[in-house]
């Protein structure tokens, strides 16, 4: 009888086989017929080990997510927390580019209202990326807006860049919408100070004043939340109804 080590073994080396199907071949590639003949080993092998091919694609999602999440850069929150976003999407385009089969299948390719669980990492970490610029006072909306707007662009970007022939992809889209996106989510950087002190103040008009100063409120409001857990001179109700008053400011 086969152990678990050698299951597991096995298990691993159909994945990994089935991935390189996927590269070459697109999903139609990944027959169990084909995979096995690849693996050396028997169709009734794979499903016995993943049940149908349905499994074996949701086994080669997961080695998907995890070889992504494998590239990602570290967390550090004492970057700039943009320039910490920014390294996360230029890893995201760069996958997707390389790997467009396997990112089909990991973006393009789920049920609706069923986001594969393997997916659920890399969402942790852009929230965690999105809390710290709540928490440096940049984000203009609630965070799970801006973490959905993200999320939502740059899969976008990585899709209409796949629609078109690799010699002709404009290489100005993802920076265009990463620029896009930023703009729609976090405030421009404090004003600078005249030699006289006073604040500095753009020229167009009262209304780009006032929206400044909504946002203003909004990323306040958002790096306050941030920190509602540590505000120990407040009682569990207070903070209760602090962050109810907080989150009606952010949404």
């Amino acid at each position: 009888m086969e152990d678990a080590s050698g299951r597991d073994r096995m298990r691993a080396q159909i994945v990994e086989v089935a991935a390189g199907l996927l590269a070459s071949g697109g999903r139609d590639a990944v027959s169990t017929r084909a995979v096995a003949a690849a693996a050396g080993t028997q169709a009734p092998t794979i499903y016995r080990l993943f049940g149908d091919k349905d499994g074996l694609l949701a086994a080669v999602l997961e080695y998907g997510f995890a070889t992504y999440l494998a590239d990602k850069p570290p967390l550090d929150p004492t970057t700039d927390p943009i320039a910490d976003l920014r390294s996360g999407w230029d890893l995201h385009i760069e996958f997707g580019l390389a790997n467009p089969a396997l990112f089909l299948l990991m973006y393009a390719d789920t049920q609706p209202g069923k986001r594969p669980a393997a997916a659920e990492a890399g969402i942790a970490i852009l929230r965690t990326r999105i809390r710290n610029i709540a928490a440096a006072g940049r984000l203009r909306v609630d965070e799970d807006l801006a973490a959905d707007l993200v999320q939502a662009a740059g899969s976008g970007a990585v899709l209409a860049l796949l629609a078109e022939e690799a010699d002709r992809r404009d290489p100005r889209l993802a920076d265009a919408m990463f620029h896009a996106v930023v703009s729609a989510i976090t405030t421009a950087p404090a004003f600078p100070r005249t030699a006289d002190g006073a604040t500095a103040r753009a020229a167009d008009g009262e209304a780009r004043a006032v929206a400044r100063a909504d946002a203003g409120a909004v990323a306040a409001a958002n790096a306050l939340r941030v920190r509602l857990a540590e505000l120990g001179v407040l009682t569990d109700g207070e903070r209760h109804v602090l962050g109810e008053w907080l989150a009606r400011i952010t949404h």
